[in-house]
């Protein structure tokens, strides 16, 4: 069963492991449904892996679990995604520099190379101040990877509020790697393609979705739409990564909570999945895009047992 990566560097074929772009899905996208329906509907949809969103779910905190999921729907862990909204803020403590480190500790645990996190908010001052530092860190002792996610304004009562310190935008702190989602971007009012160049090789995670306008133009909520429904340059953010010959992953994160049923959601994450797909040039379905030497079916296997067999006999 698929359920982590192999090493870095490892050759699939003539091509290197880490040199693909992996089109994967986050647990938020079928948001209230819990873990287990993600890594469900991912497969289904056909998606190369899996974005956990850390929240109040135990399963989304918890390294055997996740394992025992990426094990029985073949779904790698692409990224961890930081608890870091403010319907989180007891999950492992008030400390965000906590809750960054236990993001990464989960990250390597389960061989995600990806960890997500959000500019810290202005009331978090003393972690503001140490941010970089942290993140800095933090990816150094658990060998991951912290990509700082482009936010955007807070508006209350038509006024500007400066929620994060010390800001909303990526490109202007010194920060190794960042994650671009387009709806963030249209909220701030920014064109992503634009966004995309500004963070240059510093690009190294992607929340596929769109947005349909700013605050400024009086939008209000932080829309994510299916790519392609929106007014973001999308599909050319897409066509620059490839023409650049960027690698990491692309992650679905869409709101299908309006779907009225499963076949409805499903429908909506396959849409986005062939959006990506069409612009990325990786038409196929789930993992199988990539040529298999015999070897490595089985590599993936047997790194799956180890990671859960390490887990069982600690317990």
């Amino acid at each position: 069963m698929i359920c982590v990566y192999p090493p870095s560097g490892t050759q699939l074929g003539h091509l290197d492991w880490q040199d693909m772009i992996r089109i994967g899905m986050s647990t938020s996208a079928v948001f209230p449904l819990p873990p287990e329906n993600a890594f469900r509907l991912a497969r289904l949809a056909g998606f190369d892996g899996v974005e956990v969103m850390v929240t109040n779910d135990e399963v989304t905190q918890d390294a055997r679990s996740l394992l025992e999921l990426s094990e029985r729907y073949e779904q790698p862990i692409l990224a961890i995604h930081a608890p870091v909204l403010l319907l989180t803020h007891f999950v492992w403590g008030r400390d965000p520099q906590v809750k960054l480190e236990r993001s990464a500790e989960l990250a390597r645990s389960v061989g995600a190379s990806t960890v997500v996190v959000h500019p810290p908010f202005r009331w978090q001052a003393q972690y503001a101040r140490d941010f970089l530092r942290i993140v800095r860190e933090t990816a150094k002792k658990y060998d991951v990877e912290i990509a700082v996610e482009n936010m955007f304004p807070w508006k209350v009562a038509r006024q500007n509020l400066k929620a994060y310190s010390p800001g909303s935008d990526p490109t202007t702190m010194d920060c190794d790697a960042m994650t671009l989602d387009f709806s963030h971007a249209a909220l701030s009012g920014r064109d992503s393609l634009e966004l995309a160049m500004a963070m240059g090789p510093r690009l190294r995670h992607v929340h596929l979705c769109d947005g349909s306008g700013s605050m400024d133009e009086g939008k209000i909520f932080d829309e994510h739409l299916l790519p392609g429904h929106g007014s973001q340059p999308v599909a050319e953010v897409l066509d620059y990564l490839v023409s650049q010959g960027w690698s990491g992953s692309v992650v679905a994160e869409v709101n299908t909570r309006k779907a009225k049923d499963e076949d409805a959601r499903l429908e909506l994450l396959r849409e986005t999945l062939a959006f990506a797909q069409a612009r990325l040039g990786t038409a196929r379905r789930g993992h199988s895009w990539f040529p298999h030497p015999p070897a490595i079916p089985g590599m993936f296997r047997r790194a799956g047992r180890r990671a859960l067999a390490a887990f069982r006999s600690g317990n």
